[in-house]
This record gives structure tokens, C-alpha cells and sequence, in this order.
């Protein structure tokens, strides 16, 4: 999968991806690799000194990387002033300037302001300190309400979607609609091509609960939106993904036993869904890749290693 990412990414305009924390060994780790790989430019966010010490330390080359202090930035002034005009009077120009020197927003807006294509973070920062600059600041998509996200699992050549396993806590049946429309055009990104099963405790109806009705409301509205890909549901994981299963509860269903993308009722089951796969079913697991954003904003794991960052780092260029 990455061979043919990284393959898309060298025939294509060099891409710059921000790091919201530039002196982290790991950012740093991965930022050398993709430096002598020459695919991607990395802009590292933090104290030059500081970023360089931290380098040397680790004996990782980082020639070519941008270094960028939020603390003598030159374009400052002008970032504080966009950042006032995207909040629309909730945050005084003092507020904005003290959150600027924050990697977090400071970074945001770096993609914001066109100076980089994409970022990534989190690698210290919290999922929330990520996406919250990005609601703010980038905002959705035309047509999109939320923000969700979605993991690649990767086991051989097999590639599965899984979403929302790491935003939506209660999703309304409209949010599911959403996160499987988003889900399954990321699939399409990584090769994968989409079937998407909406994910329940009960298949076709047999058994009753709230919960039920709401996958089966989406499911309904999902397949009045969702042209370019068969859906179905609701289901249980085993109708979704064993064809003898499937097809007796879903006679000639094309999703029904060889579903690959798989939208979750609510986050409680979708991440235990998705570590079930990776420490159970031997899936390497790729994410949380957010969706519904104006640009492609990623978080990493605070116990993120070196790899993860360069493989996510590939990812998160590849959506822009």
C-alpha cells in the first residue's frame, strides 16, 4: 500500500506537511527518512535551537527540513489577524496571538494560510488539542456537518476501512450517513474497493432496541446518498463478513459476507473494534485518519513510534 502512495506522491507537485511538535525524537526520526526519500517536505514547529539539539542528539540528518518558531515567526502579525477573522469575535486578537504559539494552532494555520499542504500531530498533543484547531480554523467541507474518522487495517495484501472509531461518540443516524460517506471515499484513496456494512448487534431486524432503529434509519437514508458503492444493513459482524452467513440473511446482497468497509453504531464499539483486529486478527492499523475537513489534518498516538509517524506522515500527504 505505501509503495504505491509513495509512488502517487513522487509524480505529483512535492507536497509540505507540517509537524506540530518538531523536537520529538520520533518527529524527528521520520522527518530524516522522508527527507532523504525526497517524496515529502516536512516544516518542523518549534524553537530552531532547540529543534537542531534535539537532531544531533538522535543522529538524524534533517538538511532540507523548514524549522519554524512560533515565537519569532515574521508572519505573526498577519496570522493573528486571519486567525480574529475566522473566529468571528470569539477570541480577542491577545487570545489569538497567545494560542499561535501554540504548535497545535500555530501549525493549523500553516495549512490554513497555504504555507503548508497537510499536518499532522498529536504526538504529545491530545486528539482533542489536534482536532480542535482544525474545527476552528479549517472547518468541514461544503456539505459536511461533523468531523469523523476512520482506520485502514492492513494484514498482507488485505485492506479494510473501519469507522468512527475515534470521534463520534453517540452519532445521530444523519452522522452515521456522513461517516460512511467519508469512510468509504477514504477507502477508495488506500485501494480498497468499498462495501460497506452498517455494523449492529442485530441483523435484518432481529432484535429490537433505540440503537437498532438508528443503524437501520441510516442505513435507509445511506442507501438514498450512496450511489457509487453497495451498502448495507444493519448487520452483525459475522453476516458482515462470512458469505454463508451473509447471504442466507441477505440473499444477493453484494456487502452481505464480503463487507470491507465498516461503519461502527458508535465509537465504544468501533475502538474496541478496530484493537480487537490489530491485537487479536494481526492487522497493522493506520489512524485515526480524520474526515470532513477542509484539508487533510491527522493525529498520531502519544505512543506513537518513529515508523508510524513516517507511515501516517505518507498518508495524510496522500489525501491532499
Amino acid at each position: 500500500m505505501f509503495d504505491k502512495l509513495i509512488e502517487t506522491l513522487k509524480s505529483n507537485p512535492l507536497k509540505t506537511l507540517v509537524f506540530t511538535e518538531g523536537s520529538d525524537a520520533r518527529i524527528l526520526e521520520a522527518s530524516a527518512q522522508l527527507l532523504k526519500e525526497g517524496f515529502l517536505k516536512p516544516i518542523l514547529v518549534g524553537n530552531v535551537d532547540e529543534v537542531k539539539a534535539a537532531a544531533e542528539k538522535g543522529g538524524f540528518d534533517i538538511t532540507g527540513a523548514e524549522i519554524i518558531d512560533p515565537e519569532t515567526y515574521e508572519g505573526m502579525d498577519a496570522m493573528v489577524e486571519k486567525m480574529v477573522e475566522l473566529r468571528k469575535g470569539k477570541m480577542s486578537p491577545e487570545d489569538c496571538r497567545k494560542n499561535l504559539l501554540k504548535g497545535n494552532y500555530f501549525g493549523t494555520m500553516l495549512v490554513k494560510m497555504g504555507i503548508a499542504d497537510c499536518l499532522l500531530g498529536g504526538a504529545t498533543y491530545s486528539t482533542a488539542d489536534t482536532v480542535r484547531p482544525a474545527l476552528q480554523l479549517i472547518k468541514t467541507k461544503p456539505g459536511n456537518s461533523i468531523v469523523s474518522s476512520c482506520f485502514i487495517m492492513v494484514k498482507g495484501d488485505e485492506r479494510l476501512a473501519m469507522g468512527d472509531c475515534a470521534i463520534n461518540i453517540h452519532p445521530s443516524e444523519d452522522d452515521l450517513v456522513e461517516i460512511a460517506k467519508e469512510t468509504a471515499a477514504c477507502a477508495k484513496t488506500f485501494g480498497i474497493d468499498p462495501k460497506v456494512a452498517f455494523l449492529s448487534f442485530s441483523t435484518k431486524g432481529s432484535a429490537k432496541d433505540d440503537s437498532v432503529t438508528l443503524v437501520q434509519n441510516a442505513v435507509a437514508k445511506a442507501k438514498e446518498v450512496i450511489t457509487d458503492v453497495p451498502v448495507d444493513g444493519e448487520m452483525q459482524f459475522d453476516a458482515a463478513v462470512n458469505p454463508t452467513v451473509g447471504q442466507l440473511k441477505f440473499p444477493g446482497s453484494p456487502v452481505a459476507g464480503y463487507a470491507n468497509t465498516f461503519i461502527f453504531p458508535d465509537v465504544t464499539a468501533g475502538n474496541i473494534g478496530y484493537k480487537i483486529a490489530a491485537r487479536l486478527g494481526g492487522y497493522a492499523a493506520y489512524g485515526p485518519i480524520l474526515l470532513g475537513l477542509n484539508a487533510p489534518i491527522n493525529d498520531l498516538s502519544r505512543g506513537c513510534v518513529a515508523d508510524e509517524v513516517y507511515k501516517m506522515a505518507i498518508i495524510t500527504a496522500a489525501l491532499a
